[in-house]
């Protein structure tokens, strides 16, 4: 085999691999390896483009378009309970506190939608820009701290762990990047026994299980 093709062969030997299987590439048998060779490789290509654009196209289709109630099937409690047990670092550890302290009494819904709160504020200017900072923000300042149980002068104690096993999860999936869509971007809450001043002048968003949910105003709060 002369040199030059050795090279050809070894040129269309890489791009015939790299096709899916299917592919439709119809090669030439001339002797002369110069001859057509263009218009061969650029035969390949087009084949490799167009099956490669199939698959790209059918990809997309499948990430765009979810299948219907998979967000509500995320957040049922039969999909939690499937769920190993979750462990993860200090935001998780943070996260999973404030669910448990905040809302472990809640319906499943209400637990993800403290957690979309707080992780709203992780990406809200006026706030910490984590979820130990949010959920800790004025803690030991007196009428400053931003949740109830991190000033209410008790010891955060876990004493249900069936309940700190279950926000535990949830606190996982939301920091997976779950979609948030129960509150529309609510930077507050507060239960309906409570009638915060704030409340008056914030719009309130949704309202689930014992928890009514508000977006604060942009013109209203600093950091």
């Amino acid at each position: 085999m002369t040199r030059s093709k050795f090279w050809v062969a070894i040129a269309i030997g890489l791009m015939c691999s790299s096709l899916p299987a299917g592919a439709d590439v119809i090669l030439g048998t001339s002797n002369n390896p110069t001859v057509e060779l263009d218009s061969r490789l650029s035969h390949l290509f087009d084949a490799e483009s167009r099956s490669i654009k199939t698959l790209h196209q059918r990809g997309m289709s499948r990430l765009v378009k979810a299948p219907e109630g998979a967000a509500d099937s995320l957040r049922s409690r039969e999909a939690l309970d499937a769920m190993p047990v979750a462990k993860g670092g200090k935001e998780w550890s943070c996260l999973t506190e404030a669910l448990y302290f905040e809302a472990r009494g809640e319906t499943v819904k209400g637990m993800f939608g403290v957690a979309e709160v707080i992780l709203n504020r992780v990406e809200d200017p006026r706030y910490p820009a984590s979820v130990c900072g949010v959920v800790n923000q004025g803690t030991g300042e007196k009428f400053r701290c931003q949740f109830t149980y991190t000033c209410d002068g008790r010891p955060e104690v876990i004493g249900e762990k069936r309940s700190y096993a279950l926000v535990g999860k949830i606190a996982k999936v939301m920091l997976a990047g779950a979609p948030r869509i129960l509150t529309d971007g609510a930077t507050h809450y507060h239960t309906k026994a409570v009638h915060p001043k704030w409340s008056k002048v914030f719009r309130r968003t949704t309202t689930i299980g014992f928890h009514h949910f508000y977006r604060q105003p942009n013109r209203l709060a600093s950091r």
